[in-house]
């Protein structure tokens, strides 16, 4: 028996602990969403919008799980024999884009309560689906291992296409629904392939222990290692929506219901750019100098891409706005993608700039598709030009939604949208990518154009018949889709006056490894 005491405690324990602080956040999303899916089934047709504010309860909960893991010091699921090696760490960067997340989610949700009422879309489903995705996405900046890491993209992607094609019998949401599913399945399975390569050539998951066995790669496997490398990448590349894998983004938007077109355009990014740092800056540092050129020449692409189709969009078209704002962000993608290339030239605290560029058009972003939600009840044909005016019709939402578009172009009084332009800008030119730096301010000044068109279009007089007979009777903005506006305009609005509040996050160090 002594013999057998002194075995055991000699032998390493094969069971995990769990920190279920550190996997709170995600774990709480879930569940509310499980709840909520199983609630469905037993609550009354009439009782259904109760659904929608408990998973905006669950979405406020969660957010207000990452004060006490702001200290950024916490890991779980290590392996027994290298306890280093982890595959759920909560560092900055994963407080950071966490609070992005479910942040986002949560004026996602308080935008779909209304559009889910007056659409008639199922709410159990819509609400299983909304919290789920955003459960993916707050897990994948915690994952440091591949593994992990493929099942939180999938995990958020699978969800968001069905979210796409909810609107039952609408062709162009089905289309959208089809379209993203397909070019999203296709960029995973090149992914998946590109881990297995990588698996091959180093014989581990984890991010840490990959980085530190593809430095000393044996001959042999250099080129299965390369192509592993890129390969990885593509997947995370299609959510970035980065030129040419940006083909998915006008469709999808236009079909999707407006909030979800919102979702995707902050949190859909946010998955993918997190994943992309994951990968390039903490698993494969030792193959730079085949990511490196690859994201800055991504960069530029998609930056002038998307800004050159943003300013070709007709003012009079049906969904022009939605496209516009579709095409915009492929164009504000490029300036995120500007500092991971910037991390392959210098060190890999560069990302803190796309993170803090990150922040700023989380906020202003969502807070444009708030008011265009707002705009779409009285003219739901989604023109640019349906914005004229507004200013005399919905002077709060006119003033919010010029404010959201000078940000967007970086123009004062929207300080924080030119601080974090300039905090861009200088980690190309700190990484020695002057000709990426010059193409950004190029495409900075070419995105002026489209962005003042349509804030000027907000303060003109109505013309045609509704000059003549005057404006349209207003009517009264649903508290929530209100809420959302004020809650994205005051962000907006603090940061622009204290601008440190985020660009802090570009200064210090995100990772604990």
């Amino acid at each position: 028996m002594t013999a057998l005491t002194v075995l055991a405690a000699e032998t390493p324990s094969l069971v995990q602990s769990v920190d279920w602080l550190a996997i709170a956040p995600v774990v709480i999303t879930a569940v509310v969403g499980l709840a909520v899916l199983v609630a469905d089934l037993f609550t009354a047709e009439r009782h259904k919008p109760v659904l929608g504010w408990i998973s905006v309860a669950g979405l406020a909960a969660a957010t207000a799980t990452l004060i006490p893991l702001r200290a950024g010091d916490r890991s779980t699921f290590c392996l027994t024999a290298d306890p280093e090696a982890c595959s759920y760490t909560v560092d900055h960067f994963t407080v950071v884009v966490q609070f992005l997340v479910l942040a986002g989610a949560l004026l996602t949700a308080l935008l779909s309560v209304t559009a889910v009422r007056d659409t008639r879309m199922p709410a159990g489903e819509y609400w299983f689906l909304l919290l789920s995705s955003a459960a993916g996405a707050a897990l994948l900046p915690a994952s440091r291992d591949l593994a992990t890491l493929i099942v939180a993209l999938e995990v958020a992607s699978l969800p968001a296409f069905a979210l796409v094609g909810m609107r039952r019998g609408d062709r162009l949401s089905s289309e959208a629904a089809l379209k993203f599913f397909l070019s999203s399945v296709t960029a995973t399975a090149v992914s998946l392939m590109g881990v297995s390569f990588v698996y091959a050539v180093t014989g581990s998951l984890h991010l840490t222990q990959v980085a530190d066995r593809l430095e000393d790669v044996p001959g042999q496997f250099d080129t299965l290692a390369m192509a592993g490398v890129a390969l990885t990448l593509v997947g995370f590349a299609f959510k970035t929506a980065a030129v040419p894998f940006h083909f998915w983004v006008p469709d999808t938007y236009v079909g999707a219901p407006l909030p979800i077109a919102g979702y995707l355009s902050v949190i859909g990014k946010a998955v993918g750019f997190t994943g992309l740092i994951l990968v390039t800056v903490i698993a494969f540092p030792a193959y730079s100098q085949i990511w490196g050129p690859a994201v800055a020449v991504l960069a530029a692409l998609t930056m002038t891409l998307g800004n050159a189709a943003a300013v070709r969009q007709s003012a009079d078209r049906p969904n022009s706005a939605v496209r516009l704002l579709a095409w915009s962000s492929v164009g504000q993608a490029g300036y995120l993608l500007v500092p991971i290339a910037a991390a392959a030239y210098s060190e890999r605290d560069q990302i803190g700039s796309t993170l803090a560029y990150a922040l700023m058009y989380a906020a202003v972003n969502l807070g444009a598709f708030a008011v265009a939600a707002l705009v779409a009840r009285t003219k739901p044909f989604h023109r640019i030009s349906d914005y004229r005016g507004l200013y005399a019709e919905r002077p709060l939402a006119a003033l919010s939604l010029a404010f959201f578009l000078l940000c967007l172009a970086g123009l004062p009084p929207g300080i924080i949208g030119l601080f974090a332009k300039v905090t861009v800008f200088q980690s190309a030119v700190d990484a020695g990518l002057g000709w990426l730096a010059v193409l950004m301010a190029v495409n900075v000044v070419i995105a002026l154009y489209y962005y003042l068109r349509w804030t000027a279009l907000l303060f003109r007089a109505p013309e045609g018949a509704e000059a003549l007979e005057g404006a349209p009777a207003r009517t009264k903005a649903p508290w929530p889709v209100a809420a959302a506006i004020v809650a994205t305009a005051i962000t907006a609005v603090v940061l622009s006056g204290a601008p440190q509040l985020v660009l802090r996050v570009a200064s210090g160090s995100l990772f604990t490894q």
